[in-house]
């Protein structure tokens, strides 16, 4: 349990700070953090803190399909919004287009690596991710769920000011081939995910 929960704040902080690259190279975020970002402008608070009242929000859609968050759901919810908001008062943003394409390829990368190792951790997933999973359970496609989604949090935070761009799209490619090869490997294998794993 101690490397499970080690493994499970270092990958929601790295999911943090992944996230704050692909907002300083300003070249396109993800679909929900597009939603996120156009939320922070519209509202003027926090980037953090929308990720976190969104995450809540979220994870009350959990109620009515009756899925059960684990501590590491919770978890998700706080430390990534906190992460992200650390990160970005530190973190430059950076003018050159070298520079920029250099962290949103970190951004990319690193985000495959956190998703991994909270993953891993098999604490709970995040309420996206249950969101989907609980969607699945009742009934519904995961790919058509997801899908759906995914396009209309991205088509309302564009419509919010969110950042949209050629990183939107290289991360809709590349984060599932990442999560693919990292999550089995960074998987701390207990009786539970060694039978997830033989499945």
């Amino acid at each position: 349990m101690p490397r499970r929960l080690v493994q499970l704040y270092v990958g929601l902080a790295l999911f943090g700070v992944s996230m704050a690259f692909l907002v300083r190279a300003r070249l396109g975020l993800d679909s929900w953090d597009v939603l996120h970002q156009g939320l922070a402008e519209r509202t003027g608070l926090r980037f953090g803190w929308i990720v976190i009242a969104v995450g809540a929000l979220v994870l009350l859609l959990w109620v009515p399909l009756r899925q059960r968050p684990g501590f590491g759901t919770v978890s998700n919810v706080i430390v990534i919004g906190l992460a992200v908001d650390a990160a970005l008062d530190v973190m430059p943003a950076p003018g050159h287009m070298a520079a920029r394409w250099g962290f949103l390829v970190a951004g990319i990368v690193v985000n495959g690596v956190a998703t991994g190792l909270y993953i891993g951790a098999g604490l709970g997933p995040g309420p996206r991710d249950g969101l989907m999973t609980g969607l699945a359970a009742r009934g519904y496609s995961i790919r058509l769920a997801r899908t759906l989604i995914e396009l209309a949090v991205l088509s309302l935070g564009w419509l919010l000011g969110g950042t949209v761009g050629v990183g939107t799209v290289l991360y809709a490619l590349a984060i599932g081939p990442l999560a693919l090869y990292f999550i089995p490997r960074l998987t701390v294998r207990t009786e539970r995910t060694q039978a997830c794993l033989a499945s």
